[in-house]
């Protein structure tokens, strides 16, 4: 009878736990077509606010300007950007918050959030940059847009940490879907780019229901045919696929020859034109620029799809797409490092079409055959857009649905892998990483923004410190530094202000006349005026930074509010410390994630020798409290790692793995995965 009773508790338990796992499937699905649709309804109302506003600037506005006669259009770029600019002016910090780049933080920094305000400004201000004719694409503020509401969503259905990753990456992938009407290619656009590459499984679902639903929803507003046409491409013998390789490294020149330029141009304004002329002026002078070129070459205006179509059908003649070629090259990035607001997919896309049709014109003229344009046009659009993007396999996919069409595929994949490869051997970087390292971040080989970034000074900084006055005799700073475990002394004036620092080092040349200038140095004799101040919410990624660009060991942290208010000092063992503690962290999290799903049968589980992981629910004195708050670090010598908190208001068995930020609030039912030494380990049962 016993054995019986154990087998039917064993198959209860099996029972209970499908469920659990089922209804975190179904809630997973559930979020992802949520998302899904929410950011296909999104993708919408940009493309339509695209249409609204070019139809306000060239026909509302031009009628205006009825005066300037037909070289109105040369004014509209120009007034687009000049809106531009007085939006950078009113909210600057939002404005450097821009592009694919702020998903991929989101995605990679632990806590990272995309403020809902940033992602309605990033959507006004590509609607009215584009709206206005400027030659850039709507995709890059589409995939920041998806990104944006996903990870606002996640938040607040409150997901864990790790979903509200996914998700966001989902979301940013389904603004590709549905602007392009190509699923796959979002699926793997949000692989690619944002997640940089790291597969997983259990990303899957995620990114294929968002971007499924997400382009379904815009097939019905917008319409189920591809931004493209163009008759069946005819790639010919398959003997001559050499000529698509051929043009494979050509794209992959041009796309090499692209990312240098706007390097250097963002070089060249930032560090250059910026300082000695407003951004406002640059940026209606880049506009003036747009306008002149658009006057004479109309393709050139906006987002380029209907040049595209143009080139497809072979109703342009081949200098004037040199022309177009040369101006998109030229002008994309004027825009973007001037300050204008757009992506480079659709630019990406125009300048592979016009290498693509130059190149079968060549070669069709210098060896008398007939090779079909347009096979080639689509093949170069495929291979420009991977080389600049660093995304062959959405490049591929994305030409691939939006022509329908698989007699190309061979040649599309051999062009793409060919300038991919290229751009990569030669830049090792793709231009988003370059663009996270300008920005002070560091990829790991792993994808993972550095730990350092999640940290701040306030998180690891010592509250003692040693001040002295500037009028403190010298035999009392002898005594001070013999007394002290500090090394470094900080002298301030009447006002409370740091105004140097006393090591070793200055008291060491005075030692040897010690018995006669005693009594005659004060400490502002002695001291260096050269001070470091670190403000509390500084990242340790740039703290470390500091250390290593002074040579020093230690430093004063002052009120990032008041710099004259001193909280403390952090030393590099300090962050060095702090860095190793993460590092640990995140390696037990991820090693013992199974463990973590199932402690609850357990409840303790030894790490190594003297050191444990135990799950203990939050007890009342915890609740509504912050972990920086409780210190449960310093009281109790332990450290949390992950909070299991109940994610379902029908089954308190339903748990969602979240890793907490110094602020996060404990709420009733949370149970805390805490590690430390044994000994701590047993003291936190009898909380």
């Amino acid at each position: 009878m016993k054995k019986k009773h154990v087998v039917l508790k064993e198959k209860l338990n099996v029972f209970n736990t499908k469920k659990i796992l089922d209804y975190d499937y179904t809630s997973y699905v559930i979020y992802s077509v949520i998302m899904g649709i929410v950011v296909g309804f999104a993708t919408v109302i940009f493309h339509e606010s695209i249409d609204f506003f070019n139809e306000l600037f060239f026909k509302q506005t031009a009628k205006g300007l009825y005066f300037l006669g037909a070289a109105a259009v040369i004014a509209l770029p120009a007034i687009g950007m000049l809106i531009q600019s007085l939006m950078i002016y009113g909210a600057p910090e939002i404005a450097k918050n821009r592009g694919v780049v702020e998903v991929i933080k989101a995605v990679a920094t632990k806590g990272y959030r995309i403020p809902l305000r940033n992602t309605i400004f990033h959507f006004i201000a590509p609607v009215i940059s584009i709206g206005s004719g400027n030659t850039v694409g709507p995709e890059g503020p589409a995939a920041q847009l998806g990104g944006g509401l996903a990870n606002k969503l996640a938040y607040l259905f409150n997901l864990s940490d790790t979903k509200k990753k996914v998700l966001t990456a989902a979301g940013s992938g389904a603004a590709i879907a549905a602007i392009f009407n190509t699923p796959m290619g979002g699926i793997f656009f949000a692989l690619e780019i944002v997640l940089l590459n790291e597969f997983s499984t259990s990303t899957f679902p995620a990114l294929i229901l968002s971007s499924v639903t997400s382009s379904a929803v815009s097939r019905v507003f917008l319409g189920n045919k591809s931004v493209f046409y163009f008759s069946s491409p005819q790639v010919g013998d398959y003997l001559n696929l050499y000529y698509y390789a051929i043009l494979g490294v050509m794209a992959g020149i041009l796309s090499l020859s692209f990312i240098r330029y706007s390097n250097f141009l963002d070089n060249f304004i930032s560090k250059k034109i910026l300082k000695k002329i407003p951004r406002w002026v640059l940026m209606t002078f880049v506009g003036i620029i747009m306008g002149i070129s658009g006057y004479f070459y109309k393709d050139i205006f906006g987002i380029g799809y209907y040049g595209i179509n143009h080139i497809l059908s072979s109703s342009l003649a081949w200098h004037i797409v040199a022309v177009l070629l040369i101006l998109k090259f030229l002008l994309v990035p004027m825009i973007l490092n001037s300050g204008g607001f757009g992506g480079i997919f659709a630019p990406s896309l125009f300048m592979g079409a016009c290498l693509g049709f130059l190149y079968a014109t060549g070669l069709n003229y210098l060896s008398g055959n007939q090779f079909d344009t347009t096979a080639f046009v689509l093949v170069a659009m495929g291979a420009v857009l991977g080389g600049i993007n660093f995304i062959p396999i959405s490049s591929i996919l994305i030409i691939f649905e939006m022509t329908k069409d698989y007699s190309f595929i061979l040649p599309l994949m051999l062009a793409v892998v060919t300038s991919t490869m290229i751009v990569q051997i030669i830049l090792k970087k793709s231009i988003h990483e370059r663009h996270l390292e300008k920005q002070g971040y560091r990829v790991s080989a792993k994808g993972e923004i550095n730990l350092l970034k999640s940290l701040t000074a306030k998180q690891v900084m010592k509250n003692d410190i040693v001040l002295v006055k500037e009028d403190t005799p010298l035999p009392e700073i002898v005594k001070h530094l013999i007394e002290s475990a500090h090394n470094t002394f900080y002298m301030i004036d009447d006002n409370g202000k740091i105004t140097g620092t006393i090591t070793e080092t200055e008291l060491r040349p005075i030692i040897t006349e010690y018995e006669h200038i005693r009594n005659v140095l004060v400490a502002r004799d002695v001291a260096s005026s050269s001070v470091t101040l670190i403000r509390e919410d500084e990242t340790l990624d740039n703290v470390l930074k500091k250390f290593e660009a002074k040579g020093a060991d230690e430093f004063p942290v002052v009120s990032a509010s008041n710099s004259n208010k001193i909280l403390g000092t952090i030393s590099r063992h300090d962050v060095i410390t702090a860095y190793n503690k993460e590092s640990l962290k995140t390696d037990i999290v991820e090693g013992l994630s199974h463990e973590l799903l199932n402690i609850s049968k357990i409840k303790k589980t030894q790490v190594f020798e003297g050191y444990s992981i135990l799950e203990k629910t939050a007890p009342p004195q915890f609740v509504g409290k912050s972990l920086i708050e409780l210190k449960i670090r310093s009281r109790y010598g332990l450290e949390v790692l992950v909070v299991k908190k109940t994610n379902s208001p029908f089954d308190d068995n339903e748990k969602e793995v979240v890793v907490p930020d110094p602020n996060y609030i404990i709420q009733q039912g949370d149970e805390l995965i805490l590690f430390g030494s044994d000994d701590k380990i047993e003291r936190a049962l009898n909380w």
